[in-house]
């Protein structure tokens, strides 16, 4: 008979880890319950013929594939088609066969088919999961394993699902409106380097040959156009140095700290950033406990999933006065990086015990407001491309119009 290695709160707070011996998984559970015990995790211990089994199982239709991460549409997807067949009733493994029979050969569908060996060799699903960090991360297996320890896997999923197709939306919607302004920019970028290097010394061989004196504006524009003819190289070589350079600062932390701390300052497109963490962190730490995952775990997940690394911090703050018995909302009241509107909703979740319903509507106002700052933002660009644009072609015209236009009339006189 399997046994089963769990983690349980008893009515005083208390919290047993023990071991028990049931048929399945969901007996074992009962058991538990029965004890008077609330569950928060339990796994099948592992026996040394079911681990080498599980080395053992054979791999079929595994395909080569490059790279071992699964892209954040193709994992949604998957999520949310596995939520509805465990809505419909089926097991766990007979989905996990359906899916991975649907899927294209891909990463994806090489990690489903070590997901089902090592579940048919005894694993959970999060163990399993678990074992493959590069596609389904912590905040997905704990997710599982809190589904699984309270026989609510489907739910999960459910919200799981909802969660990622959320952040998808968030990002696609960002990035969706990045691209005009960057394209614009480097297009403009490289029609005035053209301009630079090969139109402008053809002027200047002219200007030459008639010996006209020319005005400062146009000695300035030959000085530029000397300096870009000289130094052409430097154009793409200097965003490449400075993405190389600031690649190699974030690899240390202090580098990491001053360049996200610098991001979160820009003007508009920094409040923009901000908005987008606070969205996402409150998404998913509302996600997490929801789903019954232990709020030190969550705030661990959360911290990683901030993608900052003063947010990171702060997280790191807030766990450590958790630890030491205070609420959530006055820790980050003291990290300053949050609103006080987010602060105060999730003081106003903890008095009622009502945390993850207000996190998730802080998430639901921020992702609007991140619609509106973006949208602002672009209208905001938009005039000022066009302004600068203007403004940098119409000097070049008027400073290489000025002496032809001196020129002909002294050819006229």
């Amino acid at each position: 008979m399997p046994v089963y290695q769990f983690e349980a709160v008893d009515m005083t707070g208390s919290v047993i880890r023990d071991t028990i011996e049931a048929p399945t998984i969901e007996d074992a559970q009962q058991q538990i319950r029965n004890m008077g015990y609330f569950v928060s995790r339990i796994d099948e211990k592992k026996t040394k013929a079911k681990k080498s089994r599980a080395k053992k199982a054979k791999k079929k239709g595994k395909t080569f594939t490059i790279g071992s991460r699964v892209g954040s549409k193709q994992l949604c997807t998957f999520t949310r088609q596995f939520s509805v067949l465990q809505d419909a009733g089926l097991p766990i493994l007979r989905s996990l066969k359906i899916l991975e029979g649907q899927l294209k050969p891909g990463v994806l569908r090489n990690t489903l088919i070590d997901v089902i060996d090592d579940i048919e060799a005894g694993a959970t699903l999060s163990e399993a999961m678990a074992r493959h960090p590069k596609v389904f991360d912590r905040l997905y297996v704990n997710m599982i394993r809190a589904g699984e320890a309270g026989g609510a896997l489907e739910i999960i999923l459910r919200r799981l699902a909802e969660f990622k197709e959320k952040a998808q939306s968030l990002k696609r919607r960002v990035l969706s409106a990045m691209v005009y302004p960057a394209v614009v920019i480097t297009v403009a970028i490289a029609i005035l380097s053209a301009i630079l290097i090969f139109i402008v010394p053809k002027f200047k061989k002219i200007f030459e040959d008639f010996g006209t004196e020319l005005p400062k504006i146009t000695i300035t524009l030959l000085k530029m156009s000397d300096t870009a003819v000289a130094y052409w190289y430097l154009i793409p070589t200097i965003p490449v140095a400075f993405f190389i350079f600031i690649k190699i600062v974030r690899l240390f932390y202090w580098g990491r700290f001053v360049v996200d701390w610098v991001k979160l300052h820009i003007p508009v497109a920094g409040r923009l950033i901000e908005k987008t963490i606070i969205a996402r962190t409150s998404r998913t730490l509302g996600t997490l406990v929801s789903s019954g995952v232990p709020i030190l775990e969550a705030l661990a997940i959360v911290r990683e999933t901030a993608g900052n690394t003063v947010f990171e911090r702060a997280f790191d703050h807030v766990i450590n006065r958790i630890r030491e018995g205070d609420s959530i909302a006055q820790s980050l009241k003291e990290t300053r990086v949050m609103d006080d509107m987010v602060v105060n909703m999730i003081d106003v979740g903890e008095e009622t015990g009502d945390l993850d319903t207000m996190l998730n509507k802080i998430a639901d106002v921020y992702d609007e407001e991140v619609d509106a700052a973006v949208e602002s933002l672009v209208s905001m660009l938009e005039p000022i491309m066009i302004v600068v644009l203007g403004g940098i072609i119409g000097f070049i015209v008027i400073a290489l119009f000025m002496p032809l236009i001196k020129l002909i009339s002294e050819l006229s006189a």
